[in-house]
């Protein structure tokens, strides 16, 4: 049991390398038997890992791992600048945006799979563009919406050793190889967020998007979290946090948690579209000297 143990953790450790289909092939192999040890012994199984997690690349992992060479942290600076400027130009012309943050996990059938798909139809009725992570489940049911509607929709896709395949519903879409790069490309072009039921991913997204206005480093834009029945132990673990005074009661007022797609555009609305005074505007020309290309829109098919 010992040495199986020890073969999951290497193989995991070693995931990161080029040899990632071996190493996945023997870790699963490992798994198979100690499950089958475990159950023949009678014991629980709960913390054996149900998923071999891609790993982060090879540069920023790298990064992550402390203080390297001169030369080799100047590779790295200028390659996040290569990414940043690539995002840039790539999500010049897009105008304003409405991010949605979700699952990828959530297959065509899902409820909130269609409340996602909804309202990306409803977010570029209101003169929005619709940007997502670019991947599958609620990003693609956003991008879906938007497309069906005759709006924009664009896509910030991160590149994994597991690769996310952009969805199909995309106008445009920017592949970017660092996290925090793409992060920062989801918030710059967004007036108003919103947050479907999701994971860790989903999370983090929320949560920075809220600190980033708690310490005033952005404006207070709209905050939608969708759901309230799978988010309600998140909002009690929010009134906890009001309760044992680790934020403050206004915090608590960042967001709005809703089940109604029309309550979610009547925020929007409110606290974009008035709230910062936006209005329609003749769209900017890109200039074909720098490379730079119209953004077509073509309606899918539902």
């Amino acid at each position: 049991m010992y040495w199986l143990m020890s073969t999951m953790k290497i193989c995991l450790i070693a995931s990161g390398s080029k040899k990632t289909k071996k190493v996945k092939e023997k870790y699963i192999i490992a798994r198979s038997m100690l499950m089958n040890y475990l159950k023949l012994m009678n014991l629980p199984m709960e913390h054996i890992p149900d998923v071999f997690t891609p790993q982060s690349s090879k540069q920023e992992s790298g990064f992550l791992e402390g203080p390297q060479s001169r030369r080799r942290e100047l590779i790295f600076l200028f390659d996040v600048l290569k990414e940043f400027i690539k995002g840039f130009r790539k999500l010049h012309f897009i105008g304003p945006c409405v991010t949605v943050f979700g699952s990828a996990r959530f297959k065509e059938d899902n409820y909130y799979y269609e409340m996602a798909r909804q309202m990306g139809q409803k977010i570029v009725e209101m003169g929005f563009a619709v940007m997502t992570g670019g991947g599958p489940g609620i990003m693609e049911a956003a991008n879906r919406g938007a497309k069906e509607s005759g709006g924009r929709s664009i896509g910030c896709n991160i590149i994994l050793p597991k690769e996310q395949k952009p969805n199909k519903f995309l106008d445009r879409w920017v592949q970017i190889n660092y996290f925090f790069v793409r992060k920062i490309l989801l918030t710059k072009y967004s007036y108003a967020f919103v947050v479907m039921p999701g994971g860790y991913g989903t999370m983090d997204e929320f949560f920075e998007a809220i600190t980033l206005m708690q310490v005033g480093k952005t404006k207070r834009f709209p905050v939608i979290l969708f759901g309230t029945m799978y988010h309600k132990e998140l909002i009690e673990y929010i009134r906890n946090m009001v309760k044992q005074q680790t934020i403050n009661p206004e915090d608590a007022r960042l967001f709005l948690c809703t089940d109604s797609v029309a309550e979610a555009m009547e925020h929007i609305n409110k606290f974009a579209v008035q709230g910062f005074g936006l209005k329609r505007r003749k769209k900017m020309q890109p200039f074909s000297w720098l490379g730079e290309r119209r953004i077509n829109t073509k309606s899918a098919q539902p």
